[in-house]
Formats: structure tokens, C-alpha cells, sequence
């Protein structure tokens, strides 16, 4: 049986559920329990929860490769939302740290490489990007699939056991505008012009590629590095499902158009690319 408590302590216990509602007032000491991300993609904004007690706005964390840490504003004491910006793939640590200084809790979070799927005309096409290799490259790729930039363009040239190449026009062989600066080229790296391969296309000045790219049919080690004045293209991921999209592609009938040779006779357009990791 409760017995009735004087007005002083039923004020001392009011205080003291109030405190714990807030999580725990000024003098409770933060406590994580774990780490949990909800977006962690490859030149993306990371989103990771971070779950706990008395958790505070001013606790810091210390990201390495994901780039400017801050704690969201509807962070609440028992969930703080941490974002930054990804830069690198591979283990990516996070210590959150109080105030003071003192570690509240680590851990390891993995970003695996980012992967684009291109749906087209004839079928969809995932790719797989590399930019341990070719960071440069990977960057002006993805900066054209996250602006939206390949919706609705055409894979305008088709050469049967050589290479599909598309990312310039719209239907009607319009060159497509909106283009970013050209890239330095990244073709000595390690990575070849094998079957199934993506690389960048550009005309004969070697640092002049922006959104066009091709997909090797067959081995192409004519396009690879091969010195200082024949630097070859720049490889910078690999089809990793629907290489026999690929291949229908490669099989469509072409035609000469103006000055263009190769051209689909029927457009094979890519409808919409996306990153999906």
C-alpha cells in the first residue's frame, strides 16, 4: 500500500520523471548502443542512426572518409540521425564522442562500390563502378546519373564486335545538352578493355570525355594504355548483369546518318539511370 507523501517529495519525484523524459538533463552521462545506416552509398549523403540514452547535440563524430559529420536537427536523446558526405568505398569507421572528449561508442560500417542499373529499350543493365581505380571518372559519371542527365538518351552508335556506346543524344541524333567540363583521363590505372568492360568515350584529345560512354563487346586491347602519345580510354567499371541486353543491343540493324555511321535504325534508348548502391 502507497502511503501519501508530503508536497516536497511528490515535487522531487515530478522533477525526476521530468528529467528522465528529456533524457536525463545536463549531468547524464550519453551512452551509445548502436550504429545502423539507413543510406550509405558512394558520393551520396550517409544517413546513420545512431540509438542510445541522454544523447546530446553537441556529442561529435568522427567519420574519416565520409566527409562534414553533423547530428540532424530532429535528433532526439534516445536517436541521433548522423549524416555526411561518402568519399571513399571500403571500411569506413565511426567514433562518437561526448563533449569532453571521452568515446562513447566505435564501429566499422562497410560502403561497397557503387552500382548503376540503366533501364533501356531493350532491357535492363547493371554496372558496377571503380573508383578506387579511377575516382575521377566514377565522380563524372555518377554526377551525370544523379542530375538525371541519361534519361531518355540513345545508345547511338552500335559496332558488332567492338563496342555500344551511348550518354550524348536524344532521339533524332540531338546532342544533348547540359554537358559538365571535360575530365582528365584515368586509362593507365590497371583496369582493360575487356569483354563486358565500361569506359569512357572522348574524341582525340585525351582529356576531353564529359558524358559519353561504351560498353567493350569483345576484348579491345587496342583501346587500352599503350604510352604517352597512344593513352587509350579510360575503364572505369564492368557490366555485372545484362551483358545479353548488351548483346541485343549489338545485334539491332544500323544505318549511315549524315556523318554518323553505325546508327540504330530504331532508337535503343535508355529510359532512366539510376545508382542503386
Amino acid at each position: 500500500m502507497i502511503q501519501d507523501l508530503n508536497p516536497l517529495t511528490l515535487l522531487k519525484l515530478a522533477s525526476l520523471l521530468l528529467l528522465t523524459g528529456c533524457g536525463g538533463g545536463d549531468g547524464a552521462q550519453p551512452a551509445v548502443s548502436q550504429l545502423q545506416a539507413t543510406t550509405l552509398r558512394y558520393g551520396q549523403a550517409a544517413v546513420i542512426q545512431v540509438a542510445g540514452k541522454y544523447m546530446r547535440s553537441d556529442m561529435v563524430a568522427d567519420t574519416g572518409s565520409c566527409s562534414g559529420p553533423v547530428f540532424r536537427s530532429d535528433s532526439t536523446p534516445d536517436l541521433a540521425v548522423l549524416t555526411c558526405q561518402v568519399t571513399a568505398t571500403g571500411q569506413l569507421p565511426v567514433n562518437i564522442r561526448a563533449a569532453n572528449g571521452d568515446l562513447l561508442h566505435s564501429a566499422s560500417l562497410m560502403v561497397p562500390l557503387p552500382q548503376v542499373l540503366l533501364i533501356t529499350s531493350k532491357g535492363s543493365i547493371e554496372l558496377e563502378l571503380n573508383p578506387v581505380a579511377t575516382p575521377v571518372t566514377v565522380n563524372n559519371f555518377l554526377g551525370y546519373v544523379n542530375g538525371g542527365y541519361y534519361r531518355n538518351t540513345l545508345f547511338h552508335r552500335v559496332v558488332p564486335g567492338f563496342v555500344v556506346q551511348g550518354g550524348g543524344y536524344t532521339a533524332g541524333l540531338v546532342k544533348k545538352d547540359g554537358q559538365l567540363a571535360p575530365i582528365r583521363l584515368e586509362s593507365n590505372m590497371g583496369l582493360l578493355n575487356t569483354r563486358g568492360t565500361l569506359a569512357m568515350a572522348r574524341t582525340t584529345e585525351p582529356n576531353s570525355a564529359t558524358a559519353e560512354f561504351y560498353v567493350n563487346l569483345v576484348d579491345n586491347p587496342s583501346l587500352d594504355y599503350q604510352s604517352a602519345s597512344s593513352p587509350g580510354y579510360a575503364v572505369f567499371g564492368k557490366v555485372i548483369s545484362g551483358i545479353d541486353v548488351v548483346d541485343a543491343i549489338a545485334a539491332v540493324p544500323t544505318a549511315t546518318v549524315g556523318p554518323n555511321q553505325n546508327v540504330p535504325v530504331s532508337d535503343v534508348t535508355i529510359s532512366l539511370a539510376l545508382q542503386t548502391r
